[in-house]
């Protein structure tokens, strides 16, 4: 179950994502707090693919998130930022959208993804630090057909029939990340496709391996054994990680994972 409006330790969520500055509920304070979110909370989900379904009532994702040194997906991620914004004194309304990414652009996936819109003087920016390998690095403009800069990729909102997409430029290529309306969602609404996705075998959360992180100049990206690094205005580096001291040194020192009480050795054997 999710708890709806449950209040977050903000000081220690500060000290874990390594965030000192202002707490005004400002635009430049929710870039500054998205960008150390995404670069130091990973998104992944080592618990559905290890049998372990996630709980995304705040307590949980707290203790998961702030106190034990682990990542999460888009559910865990976006609510835990939801309730820090709202203990900021944010105005702000939780919606979801339909995956795109790796497919097309009208193709009708599940709504299966969080997201959120955030007022900042008086304007609406879409605030998400759950999207894995791309996800923006900055709030951005509710503003329609206007390339947007971030601290890594440039983003875009474009619409699609009557519905918003966020599109990302890579390679100089729009690519649709993900599309959504403004129907507002709440906590709770979350909770039957969050089970979906980490309890079902036709979950590739359940069925596979993935994990990211982004920093100022390069995003880490991993799927199953294959570690990807993207750097900003350079060649991307790929390679397998041949041994189990490798795997864990990607979880622990690029990716930020604490691996402590992760049966490291049988998600290795699993996905090699």
């Amino acid at each position: 179950m999710t708890g709806s409006d449950e209040a977050v330790d903000l000081d220690r969520y500060f000290e874990r994502i390594g965030y000192s500055g202002d707490r005004a509920p400002t635009a430049s304070t929710l870039d500054a707090i998205i960008a150390h979110h995404a670069s130091a909370i990973p998104f992944e989900n080592l618990d559905p693919f290890t049998g372990r379904p996630n709980r995304i009532d705040l307590t949980s994702i707290t203790h998961k998130l702030i106190e034990s040194g682990r990542g999460g997906y888009c559910f865990e991620q976006n609510l835990l930022l939801r309730s820090v914004l709202l203990s900021l004194g944010y105005d702000l309304t939780a919606l979801s959208a339909r995956v795109l990414w790796g497919t097309g652009d009208y193709v009708i996936t599940r709504r299966s993804h969080m997201l959120l819109m955030v007022e900042v003087d008086g304007e609406p920016r879409l605030a998400d630090v759950g999207f894995g390998g791309m996800t923006p690095t900055a709030a951005l403009a509710f503003k329609t057909d206007i390339e947007q800069s971030t601290p890594l990729e440039p983003f875009r909102l474009t619409m699609l029939g009557n519905d918003y997409a966020l599109q990302g430029k890579v390679d100089d290529t729009w690519r649709s990340i993900y599309r959504f309306d403004l129907t507002p969602q709440h906590p709770i609404d979350y909770d039957a496709i969050n089970w979906y996705l980490s309890t079902s075998p036709q979950s590739h959360f359940v069925t596979g391996l993935v994990a990211a992180r982004p920093t100022d100049d390069r995003r880490y990206a991993l799927s199953g054994l294959r570690l990807t690094v993207h750097h900003l205005g350079g060649p991307s580096e790929r390679r397998e990680l041949g041994d189990l001291d490798e795997f864990r040194s990607a979880l622990e020192n690029d990716l930020l994972i604490d691996t402590a009480g992760i049966p490291l050795d049988l998600v290795y054997a699993r996905l090699s």
